[in-house]
């Protein structure tokens, strides 16, 4: 496989636009609700594979209906979900989203089968085989913050795949885990809550300059509708974002993780790459679902039907 994704596996239901949660038993039409794969490794798989980029990935689910779902539309979607264990008697990750009409995305979460993933789990030949490894919600999977874990992530490199860290929570508590892979990645892309609490900086700028000096090539920060700061030892680029109608902002930072690691597999530098993942997520951001408008294409070369 091109890409390797390990990490979170979740199981969305999304509705919209929900504007209140119905008072007792009453009801409220709404416009669409979807069912979806997605999380910081699944999700990215998903884009990665609707945009045409060979992709496996890696994570734990449970035995039950939900994980079915997951696997079955996974690869459907085109990822293989050959290195996703199963777990007897857990549940499946999965969320509950009721979108605002503005595309905000408040959301009911169950952990489930996530939180014990562990190195014994991983097909180690499989991801020493990848040139872009992508590690999604490395701050819930506690199981890999583990050194045998870092030392496979360092062989991985040393044998020329780059390695890229997105997050999943907006838990402080979670942060400082985090700080242990800094040395073994390449790419860091934390939102700006992420980065201004894994440092207590007080600027995305300055947090972005504190992660970079813990070890990796470079820090992208994404910043919502503000766009994303790509930190390196060049200096700091700010990449705007793309004035697009948004309906739904779930899954757009696994989005861009995609895009960026498309970029950096086509030989784009890391600004290029970087532009990459905003096109990319603005696509996602128009539509409902971590998976929605994406056609087949990279952003800015001809769709399938062209």
């Amino acid at each position: 496989m091109t890409v390797v994704t390990v990490g979170v596996h979740i199981v969305d239901v999304l509705a919209r636009p929900v504007e209140s949660i119905p008072a007792g038993q009453d009801t409220h039409l709404l416009e669409q609700i979807r069912i979806t794969a997605a999380g910081a490794a699944a999700g990215t798989a998903v884009t990665l594979a609707k945009i045409g980029v060979p992709v496996a990935s890696i994570g734990a689910v449970g035995d039950d209906e939900l994980g079915d779902f997951l696997l079955m539309i996974m690869a459907r979607h085109g990822v293989d979900v050959s290195g996703v264990v199963r777990r007897a008697g857990e549940q499946t990750a999965a969320s509950i989203l009721p979108i605002r009409p503005d595309g905000g995305r408040p959301s009911f979460h169950v952990p489930g089968a996530n939180l014990g993933l562990a190195t014994a789990d991983l097909d180690a030949d499989r991801l020493l085989g990848a040139k872009v490894v992508h590690l999604g919600g490395m701050d819930v999977t506690w199981g890999l913050h583990d050194p045998a874990f870092f030392a496979l992530l360092d062989k991985a490199r040393e044998g020329g795949a780059v390695v890229t860290l997105d997050l999943l929570s907006n838990m402080p508590d979670l942060m400082p885990g985090v700080r242990a892979f800094l040395p073994h990645v390449d790419y860091l892309l934390p939102n700006e809550e992420q980065a201004l609490m894994l440092t207590g900086a007080p600027t995305p700028e300055e947090a972005a300059a504190a992660l970079l000096a813990e070890g990796p090539k470079g820090v992208i920060v994404t910043l919502g509708a503000a766009g994303s700061l790509v930190a390196t030892a060049a200096g700091l680029t700010r990449v705007p974002a793309l004035d697009v109608p948004v309906v739904d902002t779930t899954g757009c930072g696994d989005a861009y993780c995609a895009g960026f690691a498309a970029g950096l597999l086509h030989g784009r530098d890391v600004l290029a790459a970087a532009r990459l993942g905003t096109a990319v997520a603005a696509r996602v951001a128009g539509g409902l679902g971590s998976d929605a408008g994406l056609d087949g294409s990279l952003p800015g070369e001809p769709g399938p039907d062209a």
